[in-house]
Protein backbone atom coordinates (compact mmCIF):
# COMPACT_ATOMS: atom_id res chain seq x y z
CA UNK A 1 0.00 0.00 0.00
CA UNK A 2 2.84 2.38 0.82
CA UNK A 3 4.35 1.68 -2.61
CA UNK A 4 1.04 2.51 -4.29
CA UNK A 5 0.76 5.78 -2.36
CA UNK A 6 4.33 6.69 -3.32
CA UNK A 7 3.71 5.96 -7.01
CA UNK A 8 0.44 7.90 -6.94
CA UNK A 9 2.16 10.86 -5.26
CA UNK A 10 4.93 11.04 -7.87
CA UNK A 11 2.36 10.67 -10.68
CA UNK A 12 0.39 13.60 -9.23
CA UNK A 13 3.53 15.75 -9.02
CA UNK A 14 4.36 14.93 -12.65
CA UNK A 15 0.79 15.73 -13.69
CA UNK A 16 1.07 19.11 -11.95
CA UNK A 17 4.27 19.88 -13.85
CA UNK A 18 2.52 19.06 -17.14
CA UNK A 19 -0.79 20.77 -16.36
CA UNK A 20 0.68 23.99 -14.93
CA UNK A 21 2.07 25.53 -18.16
CA UNK A 22 -0.94 24.41 -20.22
CA UNK A 23 -3.96 25.07 -18.02
CA UNK A 24 -2.60 26.78 -14.92
CA UNK A 25 -0.99 29.89 -16.40
CA UNK A 26 -2.46 32.22 -19.02
CA UNK A 27 -0.84 35.31 -20.52
CA UNK A 28 -3.26 38.24 -20.59
CA UNK A 29 -2.53 41.43 -22.49
CA UNK A 30 -4.53 44.53 -21.54
CA UNK A 31 -3.43 47.54 -23.55
CA UNK A 32 0.34 47.85 -23.22
CA UNK A 33 0.52 45.71 -20.08
CA UNK A 34 1.04 41.96 -20.08
CA UNK A 35 0.11 39.96 -16.98
CA UNK A 36 0.34 36.31 -16.05
CA UNK A 37 -2.88 34.81 -14.67
CA UNK A 38 -2.58 31.61 -12.64
CA UNK A 39 -5.39 29.11 -12.17
CA UNK A 40 -4.24 27.07 -9.17
CA UNK A 41 -7.58 25.26 -8.58
CA UNK A 42 -7.29 23.71 -12.05
CA UNK A 43 -3.79 22.47 -11.23
CA UNK A 44 -4.84 21.08 -7.83
CA UNK A 45 -7.89 19.31 -9.23
CA UNK A 46 -5.83 17.75 -12.02
CA UNK A 47 -3.22 16.49 -9.54
CA UNK A 48 -5.94 15.12 -7.26
CA UNK A 49 -7.62 13.22 -10.10
CA UNK A 50 -4.32 11.69 -11.19
CA UNK A 51 -3.51 10.74 -7.59
CA UNK A 52 -6.87 9.00 -7.06
CA UNK A 53 -6.72 7.25 -10.43
CA UNK A 54 -3.16 6.00 -9.90
CA UNK A 55 -4.04 4.83 -6.40
CA UNK A 56 -7.12 2.91 -7.56
CA UNK A 57 -5.66 1.54 -10.80
CA UNK A 58 -4.26 -1.78 -9.44
CA UNK A 59 -7.58 -2.61 -7.77
CA UNK A 60 -9.51 -1.77 -10.94
CA UNK A 61 -7.22 -4.01 -13.00
CA UNK A 62 -7.76 -6.88 -10.57
CA UNK A 63 -11.53 -6.34 -10.70
CA UNK A 64 -11.53 -6.43 -14.50
CA UNK A 65 -9.33 -9.53 -14.47
CA UNK A 66 -11.81 -11.36 -12.22
CA UNK A 67 -14.78 -10.52 -14.41
CA UNK A 68 -14.81 -11.78 -17.94
CA UNK A 69 -16.06 -8.72 -19.80
CA UNK A 70 -15.69 -10.18 -23.25
CA UNK A 71 -18.79 -10.05 -25.42
CA UNK A 72 -19.45 -13.14 -27.49
CA UNK A 73 -21.17 -12.28 -30.73
CA UNK A 74 -23.37 -14.89 -32.37
CA UNK A 75 -21.91 -16.70 -35.36
CA UNK A 76 -23.38 -15.38 -38.59
CA UNK A 77 -23.67 -17.30 -41.81
CA UNK A 78 -21.99 -16.10 -44.98
CA UNK A 79 -25.33 -15.14 -46.52
CA UNK A 80 -26.24 -13.05 -43.47
CA UNK A 81 -22.88 -11.26 -43.57
CA UNK A 82 -23.17 -10.58 -47.28
CA UNK A 83 -26.70 -9.30 -46.85
CA UNK A 84 -25.63 -7.01 -44.00
CA UNK A 85 -22.74 -5.69 -46.05
CA UNK A 86 -25.00 -4.93 -49.01
CA UNK A 87 -27.45 -3.15 -46.70
CA UNK A 88 -24.69 -1.01 -45.17
CA UNK A 89 -23.37 -0.04 -48.61
CA UNK A 90 -26.89 0.85 -49.79
CA UNK A 91 -27.44 3.03 -46.71
CA UNK A 92 -24.06 4.72 -47.25
CA UNK A 93 -25.02 5.52 -50.85
CA UNK A 94 -28.45 6.90 -49.96
CA UNK A 95 -27.43 8.81 -46.82
CA UNK A 96 -25.78 11.88 -48.46
CA UNK A 97 -29.03 12.82 -50.25
CA UNK A 98 -30.63 13.47 -46.84
CA UNK A 99 -27.63 15.00 -45.04
CA UNK A 100 -26.16 18.48 -44.95
CA UNK A 101 -23.07 19.71 -46.73
CA UNK A 102 -20.91 19.78 -43.59
CA UNK A 103 -21.83 16.20 -42.68
CA UNK A 104 -21.01 14.96 -46.19
CA UNK A 105 -17.64 16.75 -46.06
CA UNK A 106 -16.78 15.06 -42.77
CA UNK A 107 -17.89 11.68 -44.11
CA UNK A 108 -15.65 12.14 -47.16
CA UNK A 109 -12.70 12.90 -44.88
CA UNK A 110 -13.52 9.77 -42.87
CA UNK A 111 -13.40 7.67 -46.04
CA UNK A 112 -9.99 9.12 -46.95
CA UNK A 113 -8.62 8.11 -43.54
CA UNK A 114 -10.20 4.67 -43.91
CA UNK A 115 -8.36 4.27 -47.19
CA UNK A 116 -5.07 5.38 -45.64
CA UNK A 117 -5.62 3.28 -42.52
CA UNK A 118 -6.26 0.14 -44.55
CA UNK A 119 -3.11 0.80 -46.55
CA UNK A 120 -0.96 1.29 -43.45
CA UNK A 121 -2.63 -1.74 -41.86
CA UNK A 122 -0.94 -3.90 -44.50
CA UNK A 123 2.50 -2.61 -43.48
CA UNK A 124 2.04 -2.36 -39.71
CA UNK A 125 -0.82 -4.73 -38.92
CA UNK A 126 -0.16 -7.62 -41.28
CA UNK A 127 3.61 -7.46 -41.95
CA UNK A 128 4.58 -6.00 -38.55
CA UNK A 129 6.78 -3.24 -40.01
CA UNK A 130 6.51 0.01 -38.04
CA UNK A 131 6.18 2.86 -40.57
CA UNK A 132 6.20 6.46 -39.29
CA UNK A 133 6.58 8.07 -42.71
CA UNK A 134 3.45 6.77 -44.42
CA UNK A 135 2.36 10.33 -45.16
CA UNK A 136 5.23 10.50 -47.66
CA UNK A 137 3.43 8.08 -49.99
CA UNK A 138 0.25 10.09 -49.46
CA UNK A 139 2.12 13.20 -50.61
CA UNK A 140 3.59 11.39 -53.63
CA UNK A 141 0.11 10.43 -54.83
CA UNK A 142 -1.28 13.93 -54.34
CA UNK A 143 1.62 15.67 -56.08
CA UNK A 144 1.64 13.13 -58.92
CA UNK A 145 -1.87 14.18 -59.90
CA UNK A 146 -1.13 17.86 -59.30
CA UNK A 147 2.06 17.80 -61.41
CA UNK A 148 0.52 15.76 -64.21
CA UNK A 149 -2.32 18.26 -64.44
CA UNK A 150 -0.09 21.33 -64.10
CA UNK A 151 2.58 20.29 -66.60
CA UNK A 152 0.82 17.81 -68.90
CA UNK A 153 -2.89 18.66 -68.57
CA UNK A 154 -3.88 15.18 -67.40
CA UNK A 155 -7.27 14.65 -65.76
CA UNK A 156 -8.09 12.78 -62.58
CA UNK A 157 -8.93 9.42 -64.10
CA UNK A 158 -5.77 9.34 -66.20
CA UNK A 159 -3.63 10.42 -63.23
CA UNK A 160 -5.16 8.05 -60.65
CA UNK A 161 -3.30 4.89 -61.84
CA UNK A 162 -0.10 6.90 -62.18
CA UNK A 163 -0.48 8.24 -58.63
CA UNK A 164 -0.80 4.70 -57.28
CA UNK A 165 2.11 3.48 -59.44
CA UNK A 166 4.42 6.33 -58.35
CA UNK A 167 3.60 5.82 -54.67
CA UNK A 168 4.18 2.06 -55.08
CA UNK A 169 7.54 2.80 -56.74
CA UNK A 170 8.57 4.98 -53.81
CA UNK A 171 7.43 2.27 -51.42
CA UNK A 172 9.52 -0.27 -53.31
CA UNK A 173 12.57 2.01 -53.22
CA UNK A 174 12.10 2.63 -49.50
CA UNK A 175 11.97 -1.10 -48.88
CA UNK A 176 15.59 -1.67 -49.92
CA UNK A 177 17.34 0.47 -47.24
CA UNK A 178 15.20 -1.01 -44.46
CA UNK A 179 15.53 -4.71 -45.35
CA UNK A 180 17.90 -5.37 -42.46
CA UNK A 181 16.20 -3.04 -40.00
CA UNK A 182 13.45 -3.77 -37.52
CA UNK A 183 11.74 -2.16 -34.55
CA UNK A 184 12.83 1.34 -33.55
CA UNK A 185 15.50 1.59 -36.25
CA UNK A 186 12.93 0.87 -38.94
CA UNK A 187 10.63 3.54 -37.48
CA UNK A 188 13.43 6.14 -37.52
CA UNK A 189 14.30 5.46 -41.17
CA UNK A 190 10.67 5.64 -42.32
CA UNK A 191 10.17 8.83 -40.31
CA UNK A 192 13.16 10.35 -42.08
CA UNK A 193 11.74 9.29 -45.43
CA UNK A 194 8.49 11.14 -44.79
CA UNK A 195 10.35 14.30 -43.81
CA UNK A 196 12.66 14.06 -46.83
CA UNK A 197 9.66 13.95 -49.16
CA UNK A 198 8.15 17.04 -47.52
CA UNK A 199 11.43 18.98 -47.66
CA UNK A 200 11.92 18.06 -51.32
CA UNK A 201 8.45 19.38 -52.11
CA UNK A 202 9.35 22.65 -50.39
CA UNK A 203 12.77 23.09 -52.02
CA UNK A 204 11.90 22.06 -55.60
CA UNK A 205 10.21 25.41 -56.13
CA UNK A 206 10.36 25.54 -59.98
CA UNK A 207 8.58 22.18 -60.21
CA UNK A 208 6.34 21.85 -57.17
CA UNK A 209 5.69 25.50 -56.36
CA UNK A 210 7.54 25.25 -53.05
CA UNK A 211 5.58 26.22 -49.92
CA UNK A 212 2.80 27.72 -52.07
CA UNK A 213 2.02 24.36 -53.66
CA UNK A 214 -0.10 23.88 -56.78
CA UNK A 215 -3.60 25.33 -57.04
CA UNK A 216 -6.46 25.03 -59.50
CA UNK A 217 -6.55 21.22 -59.53
CA UNK A 218 -9.82 20.12 -61.18
CA UNK A 219 -12.41 17.81 -59.69
CA UNK A 220 -12.94 14.34 -61.21
CA UNK A 221 -15.15 14.29 -64.29
CA UNK A 222 -18.29 12.16 -64.73
CA UNK A 223 -17.91 10.03 -67.88
CA UNK A 224 -15.80 12.82 -69.37
CA UNK A 225 -18.23 15.62 -68.47
CA UNK A 226 -17.11 18.40 -66.14
CA UNK A 227 -18.96 18.47 -62.83
CA UNK A 228 -18.96 22.22 -62.26
CA UNK A 229 -20.78 25.45 -62.97
CA UNK A 230 -18.82 26.11 -66.14
CA UNK A 231 -16.82 23.91 -68.47
CA UNK A 232 -13.68 24.82 -70.44
CA UNK A 233 -14.14 25.97 -74.00
CA UNK A 234 -15.24 23.14 -76.25
CA UNK A 235 -16.50 20.95 -73.37
CA UNK A 236 -19.88 20.47 -71.72
CA UNK A 237 -20.82 20.23 -68.07
CA UNK A 238 -22.59 17.19 -66.66
CA UNK A 239 -25.66 19.09 -65.46
CA UNK A 240 -26.10 20.71 -68.90
CA UNK A 241 -25.95 17.30 -70.54
CA UNK A 242 -28.56 15.95 -68.10
CA UNK A 243 -30.71 19.08 -68.26
CA UNK A 244 -30.36 19.74 -64.52
CA UNK A 245 -29.85 22.95 -62.61
CA UNK A 246 -26.37 23.21 -61.14
CA UNK A 247 -26.05 22.85 -57.36
CA UNK A 248 -22.80 22.91 -55.38
CA UNK A 249 -24.07 20.09 -53.16
CA UNK A 250 -24.03 17.77 -56.18
CA UNK A 251 -20.24 18.10 -56.37
CA UNK A 252 -19.90 17.28 -52.65
CA UNK A 253 -22.12 14.21 -53.02
CA UNK A 254 -20.20 13.03 -56.08
CA UNK A 255 -16.88 13.30 -54.22
CA UNK A 256 -18.37 11.38 -51.31
CA UNK A 257 -19.60 8.58 -53.57
CA UNK A 258 -16.23 8.43 -55.30
CA UNK A 259 -14.42 8.25 -51.94
CA UNK A 260 -16.82 5.48 -50.86
CA UNK A 261 -16.04 3.48 -54.00
CA UNK A 262 -12.27 3.88 -53.51
CA UNK A 263 -12.55 2.86 -49.84
CA UNK A 264 -14.62 -0.21 -50.75
CA UNK A 265 -12.11 -1.21 -53.43
CA UNK A 266 -9.29 -0.81 -50.91
CA UNK A 267 -11.18 -2.92 -48.36
CA UNK A 268 -11.99 -5.63 -50.92
CA UNK A 269 -8.44 -5.88 -52.29
CA UNK A 270 -6.78 -5.89 -48.87
CA UNK A 271 -9.29 -8.47 -47.62
CA UNK A 272 -8.49 -10.74 -50.55
CA UNK A 273 -4.73 -10.24 -50.16
CA UNK A 274 -4.64 -11.43 -46.55
CA UNK A 275 -6.35 -14.67 -47.62
CA UNK A 276 -3.77 -15.27 -50.36
CA UNK A 277 -0.29 -16.75 -49.85
CA UNK A 278 1.23 -13.27 -49.74
CA UNK A 279 -1.02 -12.40 -46.82
CA UNK A 280 0.00 -15.56 -44.95
CA UNK A 281 3.64 -14.64 -45.65
CA UNK A 282 3.06 -11.18 -44.12
CA UNK A 283 1.67 -12.77 -40.97
CA UNK A 284 4.59 -15.22 -40.78
CA UNK A 285 7.04 -12.31 -41.09
CA UNK A 286 5.24 -10.41 -38.35
CA UNK A 287 5.26 -13.32 -35.90
CA UNK A 288 8.89 -14.43 -36.34
CA UNK A 289 11.25 -13.43 -39.12
CA UNK A 290 13.75 -16.19 -38.35
CA UNK A 291 11.08 -18.87 -38.44
CA UNK A 292 9.73 -17.30 -41.63
CA UNK A 293 13.16 -17.61 -43.24
CA UNK A 294 13.55 -21.18 -42.03
CA UNK A 295 10.30 -22.12 -43.82
CA UNK A 296 11.85 -21.14 -47.14
CA UNK A 297 10.14 -17.77 -47.44
CA UNK A 298 12.09 -14.77 -48.65
CA UNK A 299 11.77 -11.88 -46.13
CA UNK A 300 13.15 -9.46 -48.72
CA UNK A 301 10.31 -10.00 -51.16
CA UNK A 302 7.73 -10.09 -48.36
CA UNK A 303 8.82 -6.72 -46.96
CA UNK A 304 8.99 -5.14 -50.40
CA UNK A 305 5.51 -6.39 -51.28
CA UNK A 306 4.06 -4.97 -48.05
CA UNK A 307 5.65 -1.55 -48.54
CA UNK A 308 4.70 -1.46 -52.22
CA UNK A 309 1.04 -2.44 -51.86
CA UNK A 310 0.48 -0.27 -48.78
CA UNK A 311 2.05 2.73 -50.52
CA UNK A 312 -0.12 2.17 -53.60
CA UNK A 313 -3.31 2.65 -51.59
CA UNK A 314 -1.82 5.79 -50.03
CA UNK A 315 -1.12 7.09 -53.53
CA UNK A 316 -4.74 6.58 -54.54
CA UNK A 317 -5.85 8.41 -51.41
CA UNK A 318 -3.43 11.26 -52.13
CA UNK A 319 -4.72 11.71 -55.67
CA UNK A 320 -8.29 11.89 -54.41
CA UNK A 321 -7.25 14.34 -51.67
CA UNK A 322 -5.71 16.64 -54.29
CA UNK A 323 -8.87 16.47 -56.40
CA UNK A 324 -11.09 17.17 -53.40
CA UNK A 325 -9.07 20.11 -52.08
CA UNK A 326 -8.20 21.66 -55.44
CA UNK A 327 -4.81 22.66 -54.01
CA UNK A 328 -1.84 20.82 -52.52
CA UNK A 329 1.06 22.16 -50.47
CA UNK A 330 3.70 20.51 -48.27
CA UNK A 331 2.02 21.62 -45.04
CA UNK A 332 -0.77 19.11 -45.67
CA UNK A 333 1.70 16.22 -45.30
CA UNK A 334 3.41 16.75 -41.95
CA UNK A 335 4.37 14.15 -39.36
CA UNK A 336 1.09 14.78 -37.53
CA UNK A 337 -0.74 13.14 -40.43
CA UNK A 338 1.48 10.06 -40.20
CA UNK A 339 0.87 9.89 -36.45
CA UNK A 340 -2.89 10.18 -36.98
CA UNK A 341 -2.95 7.40 -39.58
CA UNK A 342 -0.83 5.17 -37.34
CA UNK A 343 -3.17 5.95 -34.42
CA UNK A 344 -6.10 4.78 -36.56
CA UNK A 345 -4.39 1.40 -37.02
CA UNK A 346 -3.29 1.04 -33.37
CA UNK A 347 -6.56 2.25 -31.88
CA UNK A 348 -8.67 -0.01 -34.08
CA UNK A 349 -6.48 -3.05 -33.57
CA UNK A 350 -3.46 -3.94 -35.69
CA UNK A 351 -4.51 -6.31 -38.43
CA UNK A 352 -8.23 -5.67 -37.90
CA UNK A 353 -9.97 -4.07 -40.87
CA UNK A 354 -13.23 -3.40 -39.02
CA UNK A 355 -11.21 -1.88 -36.20
CA UNK A 356 -9.45 0.48 -38.62
CA UNK A 357 -12.81 1.62 -40.00
CA UNK A 358 -14.21 2.22 -36.51
CA UNK A 359 -11.09 4.10 -35.34
CA UNK A 360 -11.07 6.28 -38.46
CA UNK A 361 -14.67 7.27 -37.77
CA UNK A 362 -13.96 8.04 -34.10
CA UNK A 363 -10.75 10.02 -34.66
CA UNK A 364 -12.31 12.11 -37.42
CA UNK A 365 -15.88 12.67 -36.26
CA UNK A 366 -15.35 13.22 -32.52
CA UNK A 367 -12.97 16.23 -32.92
CA UNK A 368 -15.48 17.82 -35.31
CA UNK A 369 -18.28 17.39 -32.77
CA UNK A 370 -16.27 18.72 -29.82
CA UNK A 371 -15.00 21.87 -31.50
CA UNK A 372 -14.99 23.77 -28.19
CA UNK A 373 -12.02 21.60 -27.16
CA UNK A 374 -10.13 22.18 -30.42
CA UNK A 375 -7.14 23.80 -28.70
CA UNK A 376 -6.75 20.74 -26.46
CA UNK A 377 -7.22 18.25 -29.28
CA UNK A 378 -3.69 16.82 -29.30
CA UNK A 379 -3.61 16.65 -25.50
CA UNK A 380 -6.86 14.68 -25.40
CA UNK A 381 -5.67 12.58 -28.31
CA UNK A 382 -2.47 11.63 -26.45
CA UNK A 383 -4.42 10.89 -23.26
CA UNK A 384 -6.77 8.56 -25.14
CA UNK A 385 -3.83 6.68 -26.66
CA UNK A 386 -2.18 6.27 -23.24
CA UNK A 387 -5.42 4.96 -21.74
CA UNK A 388 -5.83 2.55 -24.65
CA UNK A 389 -2.30 1.19 -24.18
CA UNK A 390 -3.03 0.60 -20.47
CA UNK A 391 -6.57 -0.78 -20.63
CA UNK A 392 -6.88 -2.35 -24.08
CA UNK A 393 -3.53 -2.61 -25.90
CA UNK A 394 -5.00 -4.99 -28.51
CA UNK A 395 -7.27 -2.20 -29.88
CA UNK A 396 -11.00 -1.62 -30.05
CA UNK A 397 -11.78 -4.55 -32.35
CA UNK A 398 -8.80 -6.92 -32.27
CA UNK A 399 -8.52 -9.38 -35.09
CA UNK A 400 -9.48 -12.98 -34.30
CA UNK A 401 -7.06 -15.59 -35.55
CA UNK A 402 -7.76 -19.33 -35.80
CA UNK A 403 -6.64 -21.26 -32.72
CA UNK A 404 -6.50 -24.89 -31.75
CA UNK A 405 -7.03 -25.82 -28.07
CA UNK A 406 -5.98 -29.19 -26.67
Amino acid sequence: MAKQIQNAFFAAILAGVIIAPIFGFQILRVGAETTLKSDWPMIYWGMALVFVFQLARPNLLKLLARRNLTVRLPMLSNKTRQGGLVLIIALALVWPFFAGRAEIDIATLVLIYIMLGLGLNIVVGFAGLLDLGFVGFYAVGAYTYALLFHWAGWGFWASLPMAGAMAALFGYLLGFPVLRLRGDYLAIVTLGFGEIIRLLLINLYPITGGPDGIAGIPKPTVFGYVLGRRAPEGEQTFHEMMGWQFNNVDVIIYLYVLALILALVTLFVSNRLIRMPVGRAWEALREDEIACRSLGLNPTGIKLSAFTIGAMFAGFGGAFFAARQGIVNPESFTFIESALILAVVVLGGMGSQLGVILAAILLTVVPEIARQFAEYRMLIFGLVMVVMMVWRPQGLLPVKRPQVEL
